[in-house]
This record gives C-alpha cells, sequence and structure tokens, in this order.
C-alpha cells in the first residue's frame, strides 16, 4: 500500500475513533521509512487537547490500526494537539479562523509572491482571502497553497491581555 492510501486508511480509522471521543481530526500524515516509520494524528476540542486525550485516542487507534495491518513495517503511532501554530489544511481551516494571522505559502506567485504574512479575511468562491502585511487583500486560490498555518502574535496576545485586566 502506498503513502497516500496509507494516510487515507489511517484518517478514516482515525476519524471515527476522534469522532467517537468528542475530539476534531485536524490532520494525519505517514513519514518515514523503517525503523523511522511514523504515523502522526493531530487532534483539537474546545478548550484544548490534554495528555490524557492523546493516550485515549492512541489506545483507541491502535485498536483499529492492528487488525487492518495497514503498515508492513514497524511504527510508532503519535497522537498530539495541532500547537498553537496549527496548520490551516482545508478551506474550513481559514473560515474556522478568519480573523487570526497567519503564514500562507503557494506553490506558484500570485503577482511575484509565493509568502504571505498577514490576517485570514476568510473563504470566498474556493479561495482564500487573505490581508497581506505587505501587498495588502490577495485572493488565494486553494489550490495553489502548498502550506499554511497560524501565526502566533505575542504584540496581539499582550494586548488582549491588557483589555482584560482594565
Amino acid at each position: 500500500m502506498n503513502r497516500s492510501a496509507i494516510e487515507n486508511k489511517v484518517r478514516e480509522f482515525a476519524a471515527a475513533a476522534a469522532s467517537e471521543k468528542g475530539f476534531e481530526l485536524v490532520h494525519v500524515e505517514f513519514t518515514g521509512t523503517g525503523k523511522q516509520a511514523a504515523v502522526r494524528v493531530y487532534i483539537d476540542k474546545d478548550g484544548g487537547i490534554t495528555h490524557e486525550d492523546c493516550s485515549q485516542l492512541s489506545q483507541a487507534l491502535d485498536r483499529l490500526l492492528e487488525p487492518a495491518d495497514l503498515i508492513s513495517s514497524r511504527y510508532v503511532l503519535e497522537i498530539s494537539s495541532p500547537g498553537i501554530e496549527r496548520g490551516l489544511y482545508s478551506l474550513a481551516d481559514f473560515g474556522k479562523f478568519s480573523g487570526e494571522s497567519a503564514k500562507v505559502k503557494t506553490h506558484t506567485a500570485i503577482e511575484g509572491q509565493k509568502n504571505f504574512r498577514g490576517n485570514i479575511v476568510g473563504v470566498s468562491d474556493g479561495d482564500v482571502e487573505f490581508e497581506d502585511r505587505t501587498s495588502g487583500l490577495v485572493r488565494i486560490p486553494w489550490d495553489l497553497v502548498s502550506k499554511a498555518n497560524l501565526e502566533f502574535d505575542i504584540g496581539r496576545e499582550l494586548k488582549e491581555s491588557k483589555k482584560k485586566k482594565s
């Protein structure tokens, strides 16, 4: 079974197990080969993910993966939170995080630019609307996005913290 087929099958199992536990499945990836092979599953929920959440999903997913025998070699199953600078893997992610700071890389240049930093405005007609710090409002076709993730903005967080204390 090729890497893509393994990821897709693991994604099916992980989605079912995560849903049963009340978690959002964020992303699945299969990396490495031989002794270095790893299946990484990223989950989230309101209030964040705990070590216990990761342990519960790991056990549930392991019970599904072992009998399926998808991966012929040994591998490590890693379950974790997507982190503070979580990846954005779908248009729905961009919609969910409208107004947040992010970084976006594209396969090909848009008006001479392939790397964008700024704020997600939203999603419209299959495009990401993005307020880039240097070039202003940009429409990025979803099929051109090669990598995207939220960007932790310490200045913004400090301002929000001061507002809450006032």
